[in-house]
């Protein structure tokens, strides 16, 4: 009887959207891989499959139990993370995986599910109608430790998501404006000061975002070549695996952060849209989900995962079109990587759960 009433207020059309992003992640990655000499896709697949395992107790489960045990969530999330700077592989010059013989871990990607789940549970306990400045001290903290141990990595791309999904969650709390432009003004003066912060290759980074054209076949090569795969696709695209920047090697890294610029290059601004239009449809759900939520709780966890989803979507496509600095936030079940799917898998569990649970809870 429950699990009928489950499937009875089931979100197809989410479950929809997240099918087609899959399938849309495989046949993406299947072209990267042809061009890289490399079976992405078929791992990727594994990665899907593994994934919509793990992600059915999370639409079965009450997911309020979550709120039960969001300080062991936190102090896990924190042990991985410290594991990470003592015994993490290091490639490409970030320490961010943790070895476990079959699969590399990265702590990094659970710790956005993870922090969403311990800021709703937050301001689920602390419920009251509005907040200061002084009332976030100790959200603030919370989100702060891991930004920082996330920073050290280095991944400065991933800690400043875990600051964005901090103040989307803060914003639905009901932050007084006064606040809010408090924390704006705080935020711009201490741009200058946080440059400061920023490893050498982090501030080449900015600079080539700003002028990409200063460095066309060093630093500013990569956003160049994504600009020229995208633009490059016209109205219709070249084709399926007729890709010339990928295939023919002048796009770095299409399985990964320039995922999104290969679609666009094959499948021209139509394909483009057409993903975009599947985000959009995602997203929305989920906002539809925290909106119709009969408890604190749901709402705060459900915007929290579309907060999550959406700013990595907005950056990668940001960066890879030249709008924002690249800082290797992946495409939600599009860039290849089995962390980055399974913990984007597991939210969209979450929010179906939410969804499906709505007759349990009264107004």
């Amino acid at each position: 009887m429950f699990d009928r009433q489950i499937l009875e207020h089931f979100d197809w059309w989410l479950f929809l959207g997240l099918l087609l992003l899959m399938a849309i992640g495989f046949t993406n990655l299947n072209s990267a891989s042809e061009a890289a000499g490399y079976t992405y896709q078929w791992k990727q697949l594994q990665w899907y499959f593994a994934g919509c395992i793990l992600m059915l107790p999370f639409i079965f489960i009450d997911y309020r139990i979550l709120a039960v045990y969001s300080l062991r969530i936190y102090i896990l999330m924190a042990v991985l993370l410290i594991m990470v700077l003592f015994i993490g592989k290091t490639v490409g010059g970030s320490q961010r995986w943790i070895p476990l013989g079959i699969m590399n871990l990265q702590p990094s990607e659970p710790a956005k599910l993870m922090m969403v789940i311990v800021l709703s549970s937050y301001f689920y306990h602390d419920d009251r109608s509005s907040y200061g400045i002084f009332d976030l001290w100790r959200p603030f903290f919370l989100t702060a430790i891991p930004v920082f141990l996330i920073y050290r990595q280095p991944d400065l791309g991933t800690a400043l998501l875990l600051l964005a999904i901090f103040g989307s969650i803060v914003f639905l709390a009901n932050l007084r404006w006064t606040s809010f432009l408090i924390l704006l003004g705080a935020a711009a003066a201490f741009i200058p000061l946080g440059w400061k912060f920023l490893k050498p290759y982090q501030q080449r980074r900015i600079e080539i975002f700003l002028n990409p054209e200063k460095d066309p076949f060093g630093g500013g090569y990569h956003v160049l070549q994504s600009k020229i795969a995208v633009g490059s696709g016209q109205l219709y695209g070249k084709g399926y695996l007729a890709g010339t920047q990928s295939h023919l090697n002048f796009l770095p890294e299409v399985h990964t952060d320039f995922a999104f610029s290969i679609w666009a290059e094959e499948w021209g601004l139509i394909g483009a849209l057409a993903l975009l239009a599947i985000y959009f449809l995602v997203i929305s759900r989920g906002l539809a989900i925290a909106s119709q939520s009969r408890e604190r709780f749901g709402a705060f966890l459900a915007f929290g995962v579309t907060a999550m989803l959406f700013w990595q979507a907005i950056v990668n496509i940001g960066m890879v079109i030249g709008l924002m600095p690249v800082v290797g936030i992946p495409l939600p079940l599009i860039s290849y990587g089995g962390s980055s799917v399974v913990t984007t898998l597991l939210g969209i569990g979450l929010l179906l759960n939410i969804r499906a649970r709505r007759f349990m809870f009264q107004k």
